[in-house]
């Protein structure tokens, strides 16, 4: 891609979620400070939690994102586009939604498809990242998903949710690009553990990163110097 990592400029590339089952109120708080503190550009807690993130970020440049049927996307189409319309309605600037993995690995494109369109319908305008869940993927799942997403609309390809027992790698960005060209940002999140990845990741072609809020701010002091 012949990109170069500015370090002094992570937080544009960070979004810092706190979006596993056991996140708690001491964790969401967390989230807050590590975006304010670095200047990271969004943050996306549970939908339980959009409402008073969206409050406690109101004076900063930072966005939320408002999660979608995690962590398996197996709702129905209707009930994701009611959550994502809901999520926007209390402030909610992007979503991320998964896909209907069950319905991929079935060979069912046309309704992942339509999910995902439905989806994006319901919040004309927003940004909406979707997720693939590599940890469930073959490589050429990856590329057949990559290409299918693009193809329903999404902003990003975004590769996990952070659930998955399988990391993102720099090679799985490649993959993605490699596929989907200049159609679509990529969005990675589930593996990136350190800067070195994270700066790889940035120079084989991924836009964003979503760091988990258990270990966000050793990266982020790490890219900014701080001891």
């Amino acid at each position: 891609m012949g990109r170069i990592f500015e370090s002094s400029r992570i937080g544009e590339l960070v979004d810092v979620s706190a979006v596993k089952a056991d996140a708690a109120q001491g964790e969401i708080d967390e989230m807050i400070r590590i975006v304010k503190q670095y200047g990271c550009i969004c943050a996306a807690p549970m939908a339980w939690a959009a409402a008073y993130t969206v409050e406690a970020l109101k004076d900063s440049s930072a966005v939320v994102t408002g999660v979608v049927g995690f962590p398996s996307g197996a709702e129905l189409s209707q009930s994701k586009a009611e959550e994502a319309r809901a999520l926007i309605g209390l402030g909610c600037q992007e979503i991320d939604m998964v896909m209907n993995i069950g319905a991929f690995k079935s060979g069912k494109y046309d309704l992942v498809r339509d999910d995902i369109r439905t989806v994006i319908e319901a919040v004309p305008g927003i940004p909406v990242k979707v997720i693939l869940e590599i940890s469930y993927l073959t490589e050429d799942e990856i590329c057949r998903g990559s290409e299918l997403l693009v193809k329903a609309g999404a902003a990003y390809v975004k590769t996990g949710t952070g659930w998955g027992t399988k990391p993102t790698t720099v090679e799985t960005i490649r993959l993605i690009r490699g596929t989907i060209g200049d159609k679509a940002k990529i969005k990675a999140a589930g593996g990136v553990r350190d800067l070195r990845t994270l700066s790889a990741m940035y120079e084989a072609g991924c836009d964003r990163f979503g760091l988990g809020v258990r270990t966000a701010e050793s990266i982020l002091r790490e890219a900014l110097g701080h001891s």
